[in-house]
C-alpha cells in the first residue's frame, strides 16, 4: 500500500527550502489548512443551516453577502488570529484591513489576504465554491505593521494557494517551489498529497468566459472569442465553452486540464471586476508556478502595481500558449491607448 503524506508532514518536509525561516510560514499554512476544513464542513451542510442564504448586508464590494460569506471569512480571520504567525489580514469582506493586535502576534512577519468564499452567489445552487489566499513577508520591521505592507506587488508573494470545495475537497498551493494538491480524506480529516508537482498543459481547448457581457467587451477580446469558435484541425478549434462562474472552480478545471480564464476590463466594469490582492495575484502566482500565464491583456499581473486595497482589474489567465494568443489579439485590436476608459460608451 502506498504511504499517505499529509498536508502537515509536506510542509515540514519543505521547511528545509526556506532557510531563512523558522517554521513561522510553515505554520501560518497549518493554520489555513485548519480554517479550510472548518468551511468545508459547513459549505457540505450550508443548505441545512441556511447558510446559503443572504445575510442581508452588501459588503464593500457592493455585493449581496451570504451568511456563509461571513462565516467562512470569520473562520480564516480566526485561525490566523490564535495562530499568531499573521500581523495584518485583508479579506475581500472588510472594509478595511485587519491588524491583529495580540500579545503571540506582536513579533509576526506575515501579510494575509483572504477571499474566503468565492463563487458564493452559487452556493444556494450547490455549485463548486472556494477560497482563496495569499502571503506576504511584512516589509517594516518596527512599530506595527501599516497600509504599506499589504500593497505589495504580487511578484512579492511568498505562497499562495487556493481551497476549492466540490466533489471532493482540494486545497492546492505554492511557495514558489512549483505546485502541490492535497485531497482532503474524510476519514482521515488530513488533506493528503494527490496531486504533485502539478502542471498546466501549454495549450488547451477551453475557453472560460462570461459571453452574456459580449456586447460590453473590448474588440480584441470579441476577436478572440471569435478566433476560439472558429474550426481549424491544426489548433484543435472550436474550443471547448466552458464557464462556471467561481473563479477557483474555473481556474481548477483548466489547471488540470489545459484552458484559459478570461475576465476582461469592459464597458460596465472599466477598471476590471475581480480583485488584484485578494484573487487575480494569488491565482496568477499559483498559475505561473504551474508554467501558465497571467495578464491584464497587456502586462504581467504579478508586475502590476497595488495602490488600493481593494483593486480591481482584468485578467486573461490559464495556458500560456492560449493567453499569449488572447494577449496579440488586444494589443492588435484594442491598443492600450483606446483601452483604458470605457466610461464613454453607451452600453447595450
Amino acid at each position: 500500500m502506498k504511504a499517505v503524506k499529509t498536508l502537515g508532514q509536506f510542509i515540514i518536509e519543505k521547511q528545509a527550502e526556506f532557510p531563512y525561516a523558522k517554521g513561522e510560514l510553515s505554520r501560518l499554512l497549518r493554520d489555513i489548512g485548519i480554517a479550510a476544513k472548518v468551511v468545508n464542513r459547513e459549505v457540505n451542510r450550508a443548505g441545512l443551516a441556511d447558510l446559503a442564504l443572504d445575510n442581508g448586508f452588501i459588503n464593500i464590494q457592493g455585493e449581496n453577502q451570504k451568511k456563509l460569506d461571513v462565516y467562512a471569512n470569520e473562520q480564516f480571520i480566526l485561525a490566523l488570529q490564535q495562530g499568531g504567525e499573521c500581523c495584518v489580514v485583508v479579506s475581500e469582506e472588510s472594509d478595511e484591513y485587519i491588524d491583529i493586535d495580540s500579545e503571540i502576534s506582536k513579533n509576526a512577519k506575515y501579510i494575509v489576504a483572504i477571499d474566503p468564499l468565492d463563487g458564493s452567489s452559487n452556493i444556494d445552487v450547490n455549485v463548486s465554491v472556494g477560497s482563496i489566499f495569499s502571503i506576504y513577508r511584512r516589509k517594516t520591521t518596527d512599530g506595527r505593521a501599516s497600509i504599506k505592507d499589504v500593497l505589495q506587488r504580487g511578484s512579492e508573494q511568498v505562497a499562495a494557494g487556493y481551497v476549492i470545495y466540490g466533489s471532493s475537497t482540494m486545497l492546492v498551493y505554492t511557495t514558489g517551489k512549483g505546485v502541490n494538491g492535497f485531497t482532503l480524506d474524510p476519514s482521515l480529516g488530513e488533506f493528503c498529497l494527490s496531486h504533485p508537482k502539478m502542471r498546466i498543459p501549454d495549450d488547451g481547448v477551453i475557453y472560460s468566459i462570461n459571453e452574456g457581457y459580449y456586447a460590453h467587451f473590448p474588440d480584441g477580446v470579441k476577436k478572440y472569442i471569435k478566433y476560439c469558435q472558429v474550426e481549424d484541425v491544426a489548433t484543435n478549434r472550436p474550443f471547448k465553452a466552458r464557464y462556471i462562474g467561481s473563479m477557483v472552480a474555473d481556474l481548477h478545471r483548466n489547471m488540470i486540464k489545459g484552458g484559459i480564464f478570461i475576465y476582461p476590463a469592459n464597458a460596465s466594469d472599466p477598471k476590471g471586476k475581480l480583485r488584484l490582492i485578494y484573487e487575480c495575484n494569488p491565482m496568477a502566482f499559483i498559475i505561473e508556478q504551474a508554467g501558465g500565464k497571467a495578464s491584464n491583456g497587456y502586462e504581467r499581473i504579478l508586475d502590476l502595481e497595488v495602490t488600493e486595497l481593494h483593486q480591481r482589474t482584468g485578467i486573461f489567465i490559464g495556458s500560456k500558449n492560449m493567453v499569449n494568443k488572447a494577449e496579440e489579439m488586444m494589443r492588435r485590436f484594442s491598443p492600450i491607448t483606446t483601452n483604458v476608459d470605457y466610461s464613454y460608451m453607451e452600453l447595450i
